[in-house]
């Protein structure tokens, strides 16, 4: 190597962070967004922080299968390695079957590693950053994934000197004065191929047998103090070295020679492909997903109708009871864990929270009303960004978390960071397929644990029977996008592909009539997917309009009409609009629904329309307007007969009271039994008094058969609405990001500008001068000191000559930094210059400088 070659080498991740653009600066503070927080001072300082363990544990649990290989392949080379060894682990020796595949996917995979700062150097000495070395080399505490052992240098650094002559006299190698040239020479002996295959050749069957159940891991294997003949012969010729007493170990070198050179049994560079279990029309998913996602409104406003004057209880810990949740799952007439979602979906929009009463209880919420106003695809839309965004995670409602305490639904501890992340793959993983293609739950699986395989530093032990928290997510998100209406049949919708931003679907050339494209031809793995960097909220915000726009087209237009039947029954053949709908609501109760909603008219349902200030005119021309069919001659009858009985008689607050006009009824409810409970007394002919509350006497005159009315204390009929209990304005729960959020264009460019100021100020080369350092200047890291009469005559001679100086400065704070400032103007003790750190003019007292030096000549 020259001179020239030497010197543009990089000696450290520092030196090879700067030499970096800033375009690639820009990619990996993106793809590790905890290297910017806060913004480092300089590179140095980056290139410290992108080597923590904390910070390398995370970038590696990030790390697609066949990078996160490639780097362990690294840990097991040697420190630096050129290129071509690398190859050689993960595609075998020259001599063998090289993977052409894996040679082909080496770069890219290099070319990762290097852009997340986990490798640096040039490509004749690639470098593994030391912490991730650290993790992934092998030891016994931590066994590599790779299946190697520890090399021979390293097994044998507590054999005596004797042992290892003795070591290579059985190979047939000549002994050597010390123990470092016997260890080098049995080290090359088992790295070059022909020597090595005569040496084993020479082996018993018994002994290669042993070898082979020992070359792809794990490398230990327990012996006697007397081994057999053929373990005898492995330990004789160094081919197994023992690590403890009864414990031997494959050294390295054996193992890759017996493997053919390769790191891995099984590289996976390619990732495994989403197959298709069932293609439909795409015509017919989307009309699927947009029935679903007017099913999921229905739901949401049923789960809200019964919470509208008042839900359950909150639990003293926070959440929902068990048998509130029963209770729920009932009433909308599905199991515990789909109420469970729906409960966290309506309270992750904002529909649903606490009203923070003493007897605190849920209660739907003021934007609940404002999102009823809102039109069909609006109101879906605004369900699925608070689905896609949400780290609630209702699947785990039932489970147990650290202190062994059941995980309740609306209750803490429910977020899993991991969730958005998740959900927004697998629907971009669905986009990739053709259009209208349902994928296999397990091959989407196998994608994800191919794209995320590590978790923590070292890949989870774990029983069979157990499953990781992304799969279980990714199950989640499957059947959670089929309730909501975000897929149909299986297959992502044209709703959901714009809710993810995904690009239009590949459509064959034979449907479009165009030529066949490259594109065409690629497999479903190869296809663009839409990016795996989360949206912004300004991009998701955007998205979600997008994908109102794209489903309102799909839902059918709301009906003005039912169909009145004999039996009391209402038919709605589909989704009605909303004056009508919540007439209906009140007037009568639900009771099937599917594609055609039916409702039932009871003496209760009309008395409650009665409650709600209707009078039987009103109902009457109502149902005759909305109704394709005649309005039956029951139906007239009921409406008829429950408002001439409602109000007759009239119950208020004395602690409470019935007054009626009609003695005769007041006389009658004395002599019922039933009212003995109620506490009655007659004050005057028309008037009893009661010991229950107003609520409880209305409730109980009612069960007796009557139809009472509340009263005013001023004597007008109360009006009871169905939609009076509402929390104070409350703001849906914030997601718990994993991690540090991606910075956005505008925070980077920023960012790194501040840090090649810094590294400006810090690496400036500076004129010899008085001072500490070498050569008359200042050490390294250290600030400039000078006198205050020194500092302000450089100053002065620097506004003459516009030349840039190097100064130390501390804030009123008490930081201490170092900057390169060309003078301006100084006066009245400030002097004004502009900032070359912070690539601005600023103003500073001079008392705050710490001293002052001149810049070399070609130092900017």
């Amino acid at each position: 190597m020259s001179t020239e070659e030497k010197s543009a080498t990089p000696r450290s991740l520092a030196e090879a962070l700067r030499v970096r653009d800033d375009v690639s600066l820009a990619a990996l503070l993106r793809s590790r967004p905890d290297l910017i927080t806060p913004v480092p001072t300089d590179l140095t300082q980056l290139a410290t922080r992108a080597g923590t363990r904390a910070s390398v544990v995370r970038a590696l649990e990030r790390l697609d299968r066949f990078a996160l290989q490639t780097a362990e392949a690294l840990a097991v080379a040697a420190d630096p390695a050129p290129y071509d060894e690398l190859l050689r682990l993960m595609a075998g020796d020259p001599g063998a079957a090289a993977d052409p595949v894996v040679t082909a996917a080496l770069p890219r995979s290099l070319a990762v590693l290097r852009e997340q700062a986990l490798v640096w150097g040039a490509d004749d000495r690639l470098r593994l950053v030391r912490t991730a070395r650290e993790l992934l080399s092998p030891s016994p505490q931590h066994p590599s994934p790779t299946g190697l052992g520890p090399t021979v240098r390293e097994a044998t650094a507590g054999m005596s000197p004797g042992r290892i002559q003795e070591l290579l006299a059985a190979v047939g190698l000549p002994s050597t004065h010390d123990s470092v040239s016997a260890v080098s020479a049995l080290a090359t002996l088992f790295t070059d191929r022909p020597r090595m295959a005569e040496l084993l050749a020479g082996l018993p069957q018994e002994s290669r047998e042993v070898l082979a159940r020992l070359v792809w891991g794990p490398p230990y294997g327990q012996v006697t103090h007397d081994p057999a003949a053929h373990l005898r012969a492995l330990l004789d010729r160094g081919l197994l070295l023992p690590t403890a007493p009864g414990t031997v170990v494959l050294p390295r070198e054996v193992a890759l020679h017996l493997r053919d050179g390769r790191a891995h049994r099984t590289p996976e560079p390619v990732p495994p492909p989403v197959e298709a279990a069932a293609a439909h029309r795409p015509q017919v998913v989307d009309a699927t997903a947009a029935g679903q996602a007017l099913a999921a409104l229905a739901t949401v406003e049923e789960l809200l109708k019964e919470w509208d004057e008042g839900g359950p209880a909150v639990l003293r810990a926070g959440g929902l009871s068990v048998r509130d949740l029963k209770r729920t799952a009932v009433a909308l007439d599905v199991t515990e864990p789909v109420a469970a979602f729906w409960v966290e979906l309506a309270y992750g929009a904002g529909l649903i929270a606490s009203d923070g009463e003493a007897d605190e209880r849920y209660a739907a919420t003021p934007a609940y009303d404002e999102w009823r106003e809102l039109a069909t695809a609006e109101r879906w839309a605004r369900l699925a960004e608070a689905w896609l965004t949400a780290t609630r995670t209702p699947g785990v409602v039932g489970g147990r978390d650290a202190k062994d305490r059941t995980l309740s639904a609306l209750g803490p501890n429910l977020d899993r960071s991991a969730a958005p992340e998740v959900r927004h793959r697998v629907l971009a993983l669905l986009a990739g397929l053709p259009e209208g293609a349902s994928p296999t739950e397990e091959s989407v699986l196998a994608r994800l644990r191919w794209e995320r395989p590590l978790r923590g530093p070292q890949r989870e032990q774990r029983e069979p029977r157990e499953e990781d928290l992304r799969s279980r997510l990714a199950r989640w998100t499957l059947s959670e996008a089929e309730l909501l209406g975000v897929t149909g049949r299986g297959a992502l919708a044209a709703p959901g592909r714009a809710l993810i931003g995904a690009p239009e679907p590949l459509r064959p050339a034979a449907e479009t009539g165009e030529p066949e494209g490259p594109g065409d031809k690629l497999p479903v793995h190869h296809r663009a997917l839409p990016s795996p960097i989360p949206p912004t909220p300004a991009e998701q915000a955007a998205a979600t309009a997008a994908a109102a726009r794209v489903l309102a087209p799909l839902l059918p237009e709301p009906l003005d009409h039912v169909l009145l039947q004999a039996d009391l029954t209402a038919v709605a053949p589909g989704p009605l609009e909303r004056p009508l709908a919540d007439l209906l609501g009140v007037l009568a109760d639900v009771e099937s629904k599917g594609g055609a909603t039916v409702y039932r008219f009871t003496p209760g349902s009309v008395r409650r329309a009665l409650d709600a200030g209707r009078t039987a005119a009103d109902l009457h021309a109502v149902l005759a307007r909305h109704s394709r069919t005649p309005v039956p001659q029951p139906l007239t009858y009921l409406i008829d007969d429950v408002a001439r009985r409602h109000g007759r008689l009239r119950v208020g607050s004395a602690s409470a009271y019935v007054r009626c006009d009609d003695d005769a009824t007041l006389d009658e409810i004395l002599a019922d039994k039933r009212a003995a409970g109620l506490g009655l007394r007659r004050l005057a002919p028309t008037v009893l008094a009661a010991q229950a509350d107003p609520s409880a006497l209305l409730e109980g005159l009612r069960a007796i058969g009557f139809a009472p009315a509340a009263e005013s204390a001023a004597g007008d009929v109360l009006i009871a609405r169905a939609d009076a209990r509402r929390t104070p304005p409350r703001t849906p729960p914030e997601p718990v990001p994993e991690g540090p959020p991606v910075p956005d264009d505008t925070l980077l460019t920023a960012a790194i500008r501040a840090v090649r100021a810094g590294d400006l100020a810090s690496t400036a080369p500076r004129k010899p001068g008085p001072g500490t350092g070498e050569g008359g200047g200042p050490a390294a890291g250290e600030l400039p000191r000078t006198g205050a009469a020194e500092t302000l005559a450089t100053m002065q001679a620097a506004v003459l000559t516009g030349e840039a100086l190097w100064i130390g400065y501390v804030n009123a704070e008490g930081a201490a930094s170092q900057r390169v400032v060309a003078p301006v103007r100084v006066e009245g003790g400030f002097v004004t210059a502009y900032d070359h750190t912070a690539d601005e003019v600023r103003t500073y007292p001079l008392h705050r400088i710490t001293g002052v030096a001149e810049l070399a000549d070609d130092a900017l």
